[in-house]
């Protein structure tokens, strides 16, 4: 029989499972790896027990509105704007949901050094550094569901992140990786929402992006306003139900930013 270990020694069987918490994990990322005009690259997921909740907030909300469009961060328009936003609220009133992402600058030392020309390590291994910051109890395992990405033949994801970070943590903390598109799945599509209003938001407070798309914007102001957080790039965002981690590489273009921002004035 398979069995469990807490730090304090306590063993658990699969008998115990009213003990053991399961959770999905849905993970997507914003930012292309290959692009060097794309300085960011942001790794996110939603974690849950209970998908049904909020998924079918957003099933209902779909065949009320006959809409049946992908929810995507770089797709908003106003088109789809408001429902975007309605998904969004739906995650900050269903209870027991937690966002992690974690985001890095491309042309920073440490994405250098650690990944320097090799896109899909840097790729596994940013999700694998962002479910362990989830995997903090040794009773609870989890189930991750990846947005699909195509990669070479060589590069196993799914099998990699499982036994990477079971190895590590020395337990079943990772029960399996599975990608699919995220076309046919609800909460992928709002793990991207997310992660590309975080990543919009960094290339806004570097200059990046000058003015940007405002329906973009719009989003990304309705999720900072729900947050209560002026920008993500200073210090990120941390409570009991978010931990939104901002690379220290990415945080060093603040100041030029701003010194320019303090001669120019505030803009209209």
């Amino acid at each position: 029989m398979v069995k469990l270990f807490n730090k304090d020694n306590k063993k658990l069987t699969l008998a115990d499972y009213k003990g053991i918490w399961t959770r999905f994990c849905f993970l997507d990322e914003s930012g292309s790896l290959m692009d060097v005009k794309d300085p960011f690259f942001t790794v996110g997921f939603i974690r849950c027990s209970q998908p049904y909740y909020i998924n079918s907030k957003i099933i209902y909300e779909r065949k009320k509105q006959n809409f049946h469009d992908e929810m995507k961060f770089n797709k908003l328009s106003n088109k789809n704007l408001d429902f975007a936003k309605h998904a969004l609220d739906n995650f900050f009133s269903t209870r027991n949901l937690y966002f992690h992402s974690y985001s890095l600058d491309k042309q920073g030392e440490y994405f250098n050094k650690e990944f320097g020309g090799d896109p899909w390590k840097a790729y596994e291994d940013i999700s694998i550094r962002v479910l362990k910051s989830a995997a903090t109890t040794d009773d609870e395992i989890l189930i991750v569901v990846a947005d699909y990405v195509s990669t070479p033949d060589h590069v196993k994801f799914e099998v990699n992140v499982k036994r990477k970070i079971n190895d590590n943590l020395k337990r079943l903390a990772i029960a399996g990786v599975c990608r699919f598109d995220s076309r046919s799945n609800d909460l992928l599509q709002l793990t991207d929402l997310m992660v590309g209003a975080i990543n919009y938001d960094l290339k806004l407070s570097t200059g990046v992006i000058l003015r940007g798309d405002k329906y973009k914007r719009r989003f990304l102001e309705h999720f900072k306003t729900n947050l209560g957080v002026k920008n993500f790039i200073e210090n990120g965002f941390r409570n009991y139900n978010f931990n939104i981690f901002i690379d220290k590489d990415a945080r060093q273009r603040l100041p030029l930013v701003f010194d320019n921002e303090n001669e120019k004035g505030p803009s209209s």
